[in-house]
């Protein structure tokens, strides 16, 4: 096992240490470490695995982004509904999306749009939680569901099964941004009883290992990553060639630390990809610092990083990849931006971001093994607040999927005139968990696999995934 710790030392109130910051190795199902697994992989040859050669890469709005003012313009609707700023043509016939995504609209035969995703829940917390979950009775984020099943770790490469990408994450000059709107994080619950040892504390333990932080003054700071891992080859150089390490420990060891090292590493990245990435540029303007309490924890300027990070850790053998991006909350009151402040600001930079993700993906080939869904807690209200803002909204949500194989070039579903509710088809919470986990595992394999907890199972194999995402 390989550990990495922060200079803090709050504890959380199960008694974990926040110093911990990062454990791999350890694969979470029957105790089995690394090194333990490929000596057990080199004497019994490898079966047939339950894991698809897939990974999943969630953006996640937080905060709750308009479907007027994203995916769902509603021309049609009054004025006082439809959205503030006109639409743009997407490569797909008489498919639109709002003027602030003309980028995402060029790729839109790339994806598929569902506009008809509600759960109904209106309050932040609830919200967020039921739709990490994908709606599942433990109420454990699908990132941690997935990694009590999968394991901790990669076998082939060390790195964290799971990971999330707050903006510290990729740089000690984003330290502090994003704070407020990572609520959905902490709940990880517990699995059920059968579950067990999968408790409440093994479930922060998993979040813990999926933020990729270093220390409270530094966070994401990967010169410091780096550092360590060369000092720590050396050390564990110095015991190899003493004999002290065995070669199953040694193969461990160079596939968490070449796969860590590389992966963390963005200044191997070609500059031009760099650039068709960055979102730098999208600060907030000093007089709306002033205006909106929360404005300078919003501002997308590290977006573009985070997401060739998390291109960079599914490279590495990461399955889940949550992305963060705050500020969605655009209520227009005088905590929160209005859309037109919070959209001119937030929207261009994950136009450029995720179109740039998305074409990054093709270039290398990975589209058909790479999911990106782009989602968050719930939508906004239809009518337009005083402000120029919109309340809080679960009955449609944004939803988009992006490659993984699965058919795209597709709109699923129609929201009512209003642009309030679905009319016909309803996706749920559900639908997006069994899409999610049918992309990620091989179900009928789940079925036979010892040790998989039924109640995970049957709650996987029973939910249905999107009709339409269905490969024929």
């Amino acid at each position: 096992m390989l550990s990495f710790y922060t200079d803090g030392r709050q504890a959380t109130c199960q008694g974990l240490s926040r110093r911990r910051f990062l454990q791999v190795g350890t694969l979470g199902i029957g105790g089995l470490t690394l090194s333990q697994l490929l000596a057990a992989q080199a004497q019994a040859g490898e079966g047939k695995s339950l894991l698809k050669e897939k990974s999943v890469v969630i953006l996640n709005l937080q905060g709750g982004p308009s479907q007027f003012e994203t995916f769902d313009p509603k021309m049609t609707a009054p004025r006082e509904t439809r959205t503030m700023f006109g639409d743009t043509k997407t490569r797909l016939p008489g498919v639109n999306f709002g003027s602030h995504f003309p980028q995402l609209a060029a790729l839109a035969d790339k994806m598929a749009i569902v506009r008809c995703f509600r759960h109904g829940i209106s309050s932040h917390e609830p919200a967020a939680n039921h739709v990490m979950a994908g709606g599942n009775p433990s109420k454990g984020n699908m990132a941690s569901v997935f990694a009590r099943i999968a394991g901790a770790s990669s076998p082939r490469t060390g790195i964290p099964h799971s990971a999330i990408i707050t903006p510290p994450s990729v740089g000690e000059e984003f330290a502090g941004l994003g704070q407020r709107f990572d609520d959905f994080i902490t709940e990880t619950g517990s699995l059920s009883s059968s579950l067990k040892p999968f408790d409440p504390s093994d479930g922060i333990e998993i979040v813990e290992n999926m933020k990729l932080r270093i220390s409270e003054k530094r966070l994401g700071d990967r010169r410091n990553l780096l550092t360590q891992l060369d000092h720590f080859k050396r050390r564990f150089e110095q015991t190899s060639a003493l004999g002290g390490a065995e070669r199953f420990e040694q193969q461990a060891f160079e596939v968490i630390a070449g796969g860590m090292s590389d992966a963390f590493d963005i200044r191997k990245e070609d500059p031009r990809l760099v650039a068709r990435y960055d979102t730098s540029m999208y600060t907030v303007p000093d007089s709306l610092r002033k205006k909106r309490r929360y404005a300078k924890e919003a501002p997308p300027i590290s977006l573009g990083k985070q997401l060739l990070l998390a291109r960079r850790l599914v490279e590495a053998d990461c399955r889940f990849v949550t992305v963060t991006s705050a500020g969605w909350d655009m209520h227009g009151n005088r905590n929160n931006f209005n859309m037109q402040e919070g959209m001119n600001l937030l929207a261009p930079a994950v136009d450029k971001a995720a179109s740039a993700f998305i074409q990054d993906l093709e270039d290398r080939g990975l589209s058909e093994r790479v999911l990106l869904v782009i989602l968050g807690e719930f939508g906004r209200t239809p009518l337009i607040a005083d402000g120029g803002g919109r309340g809080h909204w679960g009955d449609l949500c944004p939803l988009i999927f992006v490659g993984g194989g699965l058919p795209m070039g597709q709109v699923i579903g129609r929201s009512d005139r209003s642009g309030s509710q679905p009319e016909g088809q309803v996706v749920t919470p559900a639908n997006v968990f069994a899409t999610i986990m049918g992309e990620l595992f091989d179900l009928a394999e789940l079925r036979i696999t010892p040790g998989v907890p039924t109640d995970i199972v049957n709650y996987m194999t029973s939910s249905e995934p999107i009709p339409q995402l269905v490969r024929r």
